[in-house]
């Protein structure tokens, strides 16, 4: 019987751009204007100053809990930033840039995060669908969308994000599986960083890379420097023109890391070591695209005092619109109003009912 050795069609590329410093590589160097660099900075920063934000507000019981996204903000500007508002962003639960680069107002996050669905609504004429809370779950609906749009013989694309524990569940497989035997325009991003909630990368896989589980479905895998958003972006591009070519989907594993807590409702100082997050810190994304910006004299500390004050007033602005509005859904028969267009008669009694004993509490309260 023959014994040899079977080669996968593709192989696993490395990109980095910017090293830690800042510094360029300019042989990789993508060609953005600059006024897409700072629009992509400024995104990053205000992300930044929001999650800070809404950190502070879950802390004082103003908001619930919530996944802060604070040192992933590159993963997620560099890829989405190749694309067009027509494709389609399917995102988790930690995709706040993402969100406000598609255009998600900040007051929404803060609804949504404050326990009113309103927040979750999709802004008009925005592909994008809603957070998807438990983990892998949206990655077979991107590739379904992209199934969609290469159906009705469109270019647009479905990019979708997940973590690194999320490529240990079966969703991921199977949407993998579906998108490559059916070349689906699908993007895979993966933020891999570093902890599903308390579970380290080495305990969800033994593989040596996230972006190899690609090969094993006949696609292209590629692993970024995710705290670079140059390189995020160089791999984004590739893989979004390949998917509109019709040439199928790209698995990215963006390499990042949770500077924060997984959630609000956590504790990572019980699993991970002060000295592991120090030195992720020292590879933070935003300063280092801050230094790039400076190197080519896009930015001065004097823009950079202007556009945090620009950011403060954004998110306090933002704000008082979210408390106006919980305000006026203070009400509890908001509750059925948007439910049904013609509300069913078991609920329409149900509503009535509860307003009867609101009002008959009213009355009362005055005697």
């Amino acid at each position: 019987m023959p014994r040899g050795r079977i080669t996968p069609k593709n192989d696993i590329e490395y990109v980095s751009v910017l090293d830690a410093n800042g510094n360029l590589d300019e042989m990789l160097e993508p060609s953005l204007e600059e006024k897409e660099l700072l629009e992509l900075h400024r995104a990053m920063l205000l992300t930044r100053r929001f999650d800070e934000r809404l950190l502070s507000l879950q802390r004082q019981g103003k908001i619930g809990t919530f996944a802060p996204v604070k040192g992933q903000e590159a993963a997620q500007l560099g890829a989405v930033a190749v694309l067009r508002q027509s494709d389609w962003l399917v995102p988790a639960f930690r995709e706040t840039a993402a969100l406000i680069w598609r255009g998600t107002p900040l007051e929404g996050i803060f609804l949504y995060n404050a326990g009113f669905n309103e927040g979750g609504r999709i802004p008009d004429r925005k592909n994008d669908l809603p957070i998807a809370i438990p983990v892998a779950s949206q990655i077979p609906h991107a590739v379904g969308i992209a199934y969609g749009m290469k159906y009705r013989e469109k270019d647009d694309v479905a990019m979708t994000f997940f973590g690194d524990g999320a490529t240990s569940e079966g969703d991921f497989h199977e949407a993998m599986n579906f998108a490559a035997v059916f070349q689906t325009p699908t993007i895979f991003v993966c933020q891999n960083n570093q902890w599903a909630i308390s579970v380290p990368r080495d305990r969800q896989t033994k593989s040596a890379t996230l972006a190899q589980k690609a090969l094993a479905y006949g696609m292209p895998g590629v692993q970024v420097d995710g705290n670079d958003l140059l390189a995020v972006y160089v791999a984004s591009r590739a893989a979004v023109d390949r998917a509109r070519a019709g040439d199928g989907p790209t698995l990215i594993e963006c390499v990042t890391y949770r500077l924060g807590v997984h959630t609000t409702a956590d504790d990572p100082t019980k699993y991970r070591e002060d000295e592991e997050v120090e030195a992720w810190r020292e590879r933070d994304p935003l300063p280092r695209f801050q230094n790039y910006l400076v190197q080519k004299g896009f930015l001065a500390d004097e823009d950079l005092e202007t556009l945090e004050e620009e950011v403060a007033d954004k998110i306090d602005a933002a704000w008082k619109a979210a408390n106006e509005e919980m305000a006026a859904c203070a009400d509890p028969l908001h509750m059925f109003a948007h439910v049904y267009d013609t509300l069913p008669a078991y609920l329409a009694w149900q509503r009535d009912e509860l307003a009867a004993e609101i009002d008959a509490r009213g009355k009362g309260a005055d005697e």
